[in-house]
Parts: C-alpha cells; sequence; structure tokens
C-alpha cells in the first residue's frame, strides 16, 4: 500500500559544457542512482544534457544533433528502470529551436515540453537562440520527431499514473516559473498535483532566498507540489555563476533543500498526494478557479505505470517522518513566534468581547492545573490591553475531594502574583449535601461523583459573575472537546472560552512561553509556579486524594494526549482514514517513550487510543454543538460556527470497522 505517497528527487549532475557524451554519462548515472534509492520522479536541471552555458553554439548543428543522440543513449542505458524521468535538451522543430524538457520512463520518450517564457533581460539572451512556445504556432496533436521516435510535444501535457488518480504530473521550465503567469497554475488547474521545474538560475546576492520563497508561494496558491531542479555549478561560465539550488516543495513546505555549490547530490523526498487532493476539496475557491480556467480541451493526458512501494507501517521508510506534535512547530525559533501569536489572538478575542458588552470583570475556576493557569495568564494579559485592573479578576479556587496540596498552592500562589483577586470556595459540603439531594452513595465513585462536583463549580463560577458583574472565562482546551472529556454543563460551559481552539500539546508550550518572559521579568516566584504546573501531571481531582499524591491522571484513563492531538490534526485537517493514520501514527510514535510514563508506543497501544479517539469523537459530538463562543487560532477548530460542522448523531461504525480491520491484520501478523 501506498497511502498515496509518491518519492520525488531533483539532482544536478556533475558536466562538462557542450560535451553531451559526458553528460548524457553522468544522467544515467542518477537514473540508475535514483532506482535504488525507489524514486518514482527525478528532474534534471534546464538543458542538462547540452549544458546551458553554450551561448552562440546552439546553432551548431552539430550540437542539436548530439543532444538528441545523447537523448537516445539515456533511453537505452535506463530501460531497466522505472524512474520517470524528465532531462533538459534543445530540439529544433517548425524552423525554429526550443528550450525542452523531454520526459523519459523505461527507456521511452513519453513527451517533449517546451519553454513557454524566454528572458532576454539582465544576464539572459535566450531568445536569441530559442523561440518562445505558443500553441497558436502548433496544431493540438503536434507531434515532433526525434529521430529515433516521435512523441507529443506542447505546453500542455499531463502524465497521469494509470493506478492511483492523485498523480498527474506537469512541467514548467525555468523563467516560466518566475512569470506573472505561469504556466503551472492552469496546469494545476486542469488536473497537475506535481510540478516539475528545470531549471538554469544564476546565483547572486539574496537570489537564493527569494527562490525558496518563489517555489515555495507556487506550491502553496497552486496547492501541489514542486520540484525543481536548477543547474548545478559546473555550469558556470564566463560571467554568470550557477549553484544547483534544487527545491522539494509540497503545499507551502519545503520538504527538501540542497545546499549551495553541493552539485550532484540527490535530494529527495515522499510527498503526501493525498493531502493535496485533499486541500484542493476543502478549498473550495480552488475549484472555483479551475472551473474558470477549465482547458481541457488542449490538455493531452499520457498514462503510464509508476513503479508501485508498499509502505510498511514499521518505522523509517518515509523520507520524512510526520511531525510528533503537528499543532506545534519543532524549530525553538518558530515555537517561540507561534507561541506569541496565538497568545496575541487569544487575548485580543477577549479584550474585544469584554469592551463589546462593557464588562470590567471576570471569574475564573483555577485548579492549579495547565489549562486554568493558561486561561488566567490570557485574561491577565487582556486586561492590561484594555487598562482595566487586574483585582477585578476573580481566580476562584474550588477545593473538594481530590484536590492535592500541590495544586492548591500553585493555584493561590500563581493568582496573588498575577495581582488578580483570590477567592477560596470549598465545595465539599455543597456536595454532599447534593449526594443527599438525589439520594447517591457518597462511596461509589462513578461518573455522578465526579460530575456534581464539576457542576457545582460551575454553578458557583456562574453566580459569581452575576455577582461581580463580570463573565465567566472557560478554560478547557481544543483536545478536551474533541474527547468530549468535560462535564456537559459542568466545566463545558461558560461565557467565552479562551483556549477552545488551543490543543493540549501546544497548551504547555504557551504557558512555558509565559514563564519564560516572566523569568525575563525576573518574577522568579511567579516562573517557578509556572514551573511546578508544567511539571504536574493532567487531572480532573475529582477522586479522592491522600492532599499528597494525584490519584486519578487523565492520560491513563483517555490516553495520550500527544497521540491524540496527532490524530486529531488529521482527522481534521485532512480527513484521512483511520488505515493511513495508523500508518502515519506508527511512523511517528512506534518504539518511542509514551510522554509521563516508562512505557513505550507499540501497535497495540497506538490501535487502543486510535478506537477509543473515534469512538468519543462521535459520541460527543452534542456538547461541541452548543459550545461557547472562543477565538479560533489555528487551521483546526470543533466550534460549530467557527469551523466544524457534524451532526450530533453521526455514526462511527465505518470508522471502527476500518480499525478493527487493522487489528484483525495486526493479529494474523503477530
Amino acid at each position: 500500500m501506498d497511502y498515496s505517497y509518491i518519492r520525488c528527487g531533483c539532482v544536478s549532475p556533475e558536466l562538462s559544457v557542450c560535451d553531451t557524451e559526458l553528460n548524457s554519462t553522468k544522467i544515467i548515472s542518477k537514473v540508475l542512482e535514483a532506482e535504488k534509492k525507489e524514486i518514482q520522479l527525478l528532474s534534471f536541471p534546464e538543458l542538462c544534457i547540452t549544458s546551458y552555458t553554450c551561448a552562440d553554439l546552439f546553432f551548431q548543428s552539430t550540437l542539436l544533433e548530439n543532444a538528441l543522440k545523447a537523448l537516445k543513449t539515456i533511453c537505452d542505458k535506463t530501460k531497466k528502470t522505472s524512474v520517470l524521468c524528465a532531462v533538459g535538451l534543445p530540439v529544433k522543430t517548425n524552423d525554429a529551436i526550443y528550450n525542452c524538457a523531454a520526459l523519459i520512463q523505461k527507456g521511452e520518450v513519453l513527451a517533449v515540453i517546451p519553454k513557454t517564457f524566454i528572458p532576454t533581460y539582465n544576464e539572459f539572451y535566450e531568445r536569441r537562440w530559442f523561440k518562445p512556445y505558443s500553441e497558436n504556432d502548433f496544431p493540438k496533436d503536434y507531434k515532433i520527431d526525434l529521430g529515433f521516435c516521435t512523441v507529443p510535444f506542447g505546453a500542455k501535457i499531463i502524465v497521469e499514473d494509470k493506478t492511483n488518480p492523485d498523480i498527474k504530473i506537469a512541467c514548467e521550465i525555468c523563467e516560466d516559473a518566475w512569470v506573472t503567469k505561469s504556466p503551472s497554475v492552469t496546469h494545476c488547474l486542469n488536473g497537475a498535483t506535481v510540478i516539475l521545474n528545470l531549471s538554469a538560475s544564476n546565483e547572486v546576492v539574496g537570489k537564493a532566498n527569494y527562490r525558496r520563497m518563489l517555489v515555495q508561494a507556487l506550491s502553496a496558491k497552486n496547492l501541489c507540489a514542486y520540484i525543481y531542479a536548477n543547474a548545478g555549478k559546473d555550469e558556470s561560465s564566463t560571467d554568470l555563476i550557477f549553484s544547483g539550488h534544487n527545491l522539494i516543495c509540497s503545499n507551502g513546505t519545503v520538504l527538501k533543500e540542497s545546499q549551495l555549490f553541493s552539485s550532484n547530490e540527490i535530494i529527495y523526498a515522499d510527498i503526501d498526494l493525498e493531502k493535496i487532493a485533499k486541500d484542493r476539496i476543502k478549498t473550495t475557491t480552488f475549484s472555483q478557479c479551475a472551473q474558470e480556467n477549465k482547458d481541457s480541451e488542449h490538455y493531452r493526458h499520457i498514462s503510464i505505470n509508476l513503479k508501485k512501494r508498499n509502505l510498511s507501517v514499521s518505522k523509517n521508510c518515509l523520507t520524512q517522518i510526520p511531525e510528533k506534535h503537528p499543532f506545534v512547530p519543532e524549530s525553538s525559533t518558530m515555537r517561540k513566534e507561534r507561541c506569541f501569536s496565538v497568545i496575541q489572538m487569544q487575548s485580543e478575542g477577549l479584550a474585544k468581547r469584554l469592551k463589546h458588552i462593557q464588562c470590567k470583570a471576570c471569574v475564573i475556576g483555577i485548579s492549579g492545573g495547565l489549562d486554568s493557569t493558561l486561561a488566567l495568564l490570557v485574561t491577565v494579559k487582556a486586561f492590561k490591553i484594555l487598562g482595566l485592573n487586574t483585582k477585578n479578576i476573580y481566580a476562584i479556587t474550588l477545593p473538594c475531594f481530590g484536590t492535592t496540596n500541590r495544586t492548591y498552592t500553585n493555584a493561590c500562589t500563581l493568582s496573588k502574583n498575577l495581582g488578580t483577586t483570590l477567592v477560596e470556595i470549598n465545595i465539599e459540603k455543597a456536595v454532599r449535601q447534593h449526594f443527599s439531594d438525589i439520594k447517591h452513595d457518597e462511596s461509589v465513585h462513578n461518573i455522578t461523583y465526579e460530575n456534581c462536583q464539576a457542576r457545582e463549580r460551575t454553578q458557583i463560577l456562574m453566580d459569581y459573575a452575576n455577582k461581580v458583574n463580570g463573565i465567566v472565562i472557560g478554560t478547557g482546551d481544543l483536545s478536551e472537546l474533541a474527547l468530549g472529556w468535560c462535564t456537559y454543563n459542568g466545566d463545558h460551559m461558560s461565557m467565552y472560552g479562551v483556549n477552545s481552539s488551543i490543543p493540549k500539546t501546544l497548551v504547555r508550550y504557551l504557558v512555558e512561553w509565559f514563564a519564560d518572559d516572566f523569568y525575563e521579568q525576573n518574577q522568579v516566584e511567579v516562573f517557578d509556579t509556572l514551573k511546578d504546573i508544567l511539571e504536574t501531571p493532567v487531572s480532573p481531582e475529582l477522586l479522592p486524594s491522600d492532599g499528597k499524591n494525584i490519584s486519578q491522571k487523565t492520560e491513563e484513563i483517555v490516553g495520550p494526549y500527544e497521540l491524540h492531538d496527532f490524530i486529531l490534526y488529521y482527522v481534521l485537517r485532512f480527513g484521512f482514514t483511520p488505515t493511513k493514520i495508523y500508518f502515519l501514527a506508527c511512523q511517528t510514535f512506534l518504539g518511542e517513550k509514551i510522554q509521563g510514563d516508562k512505557k513505550t508506543y507499540t501497535k497495540e497501544i497506538i490501535l487502543k487510543w486510535l478506537k477509543n479517539f473515534y469512538r468519543r469523537f462521535f459520541s460527543q459530538q452534542f456538547k461541541r454543538s452548543c459550545m461557547p463562543d472562543g477565538a479560533k487560532v489555528g487551521t483546526v477548530n470543533l466550534s460549530p460556527r467557527g469551523d466544524w460542522r457534524m451532526p450530533s448523531d453521526a455514526s462511527a461504525s465505518l470508522w471502527l470497522k476500518d480499525i478493527e480491520a487493522l487489528e484483525e491484520a495486526e493479529n494474523r501478523n503477530a
């Protein structure tokens, strides 16, 4: 099973200017190397058979004829390979010379694609030698005679895999990417998902950054994979320097990038084309543009059989392991930027709500846990934005049967040091009265026992907000909403949920960002308190404890949040099947230590929590259907108004059957 991945590569091979025989030998060796690396699609640079810097020698018949001979040699020597490769060469036809890319597979030329935009400015003089391609100069079904074969010739050609409808490959050449109306835009609107660019972009100061940004942007706006193969350092001649700056991008992300002047090394990446297909479906304006720019009658489609890769569930079969925490950037610099941005959005969203309703007081139930800590920190920041007195933030601690000294102390210390008003209301008597009213045996520690506490807390918070003419700030996060890990009309309810689109894995880093900020401000006591909160196990603290040790750890009940956040991302962002998410999770987690546990992830553990996620996600939608307002800060959100619309009574049977089939397969293989 290939899970809709395609392995794409590009390379700037060693070459010699005008030496087609040597150049073809180097190209062949790279195709053979690519075959060993299981690369399915490989792009070479512009005019790589002759070299780009031949100048007026392009007019020489000897060079043009030997370029075609070299192309035939490449075909003959790669017959036994299955790699689809693109090589560049000059081709004479229709009384003109065209700068072209030849697509080759299994020893056959599939098509020849000419360059549309020919630069003649600054250091470029291409129009001196090459004619720009125009479809007006050729009939739609035009074929070119290469001497050893006759093949389709034209810019509007898409190569498709017979068995995978997501694989549709088109081509453009160098300048085509740099112009306002790139051919790749039209290619993508007519179905292409992978764009090859054979390039000879010379190097000047600052150009590499611009080139990277350009290729990223093309892959982002066209929702495609973009493979950019640039001329290497051996092209450097006379006044121009080339660096072999190669790029593989997918949907705005750089997957692989070569070092400048490091020619001859193949870079390659596994690209998930299902991601691209799903994004095109979800981004409805893409299909609108496609409909308005449909040019299907001018496109020619060539069907091929790409060699299939049977990807194993076991680790290390992809070039890039999926990010363990997709909501959290791996780079510490980017992570700090992300945290700053998210906190700004959270606090500005709350500030807008407070300003709109002319409210100058907020009530927050604080537990000494991560979520309520973040909500309190964000509320303090919102008050500072509005110039309000933080004494009007009422941080209410509501100890009961499961409260430990550690969480209680941290909640109180943090509240005092942030300049908020700390209020303590012990709810034990009220909860016991409620047990008596509904005739519940206090020794039975079931869901009733737990939820009575949660709802009592919410009732007090709501009533206290009425008393101080304020609003209740919700503390629940995105991960809890996904799993339904909240008490309906208990902690599920508030008047504004500042954390509602923050996944648990990100909550931790946001609190850490605040901790570092307080450290820089020399507020050491706040820093120390936040650090201890970060080290405290996640718990609702609803079951009795000895006052020291937390008796109820959330992740032992619902599963590791880092795994659930991973699953949530791929369920909501791309709508992947459980089978594919299981494959990705195995690539990422298998053998890794479970956060806060001595165990490591096994296939059985991943499947167990995958099934648990789907069961809870489907059964708990009714809680999300009436969740309070809260700012959407990321691409994934569960608000029925902001992003996610799902019937509360949808059946999970199709998804669970998929997981059961996985379990059966794993049992057979055990």
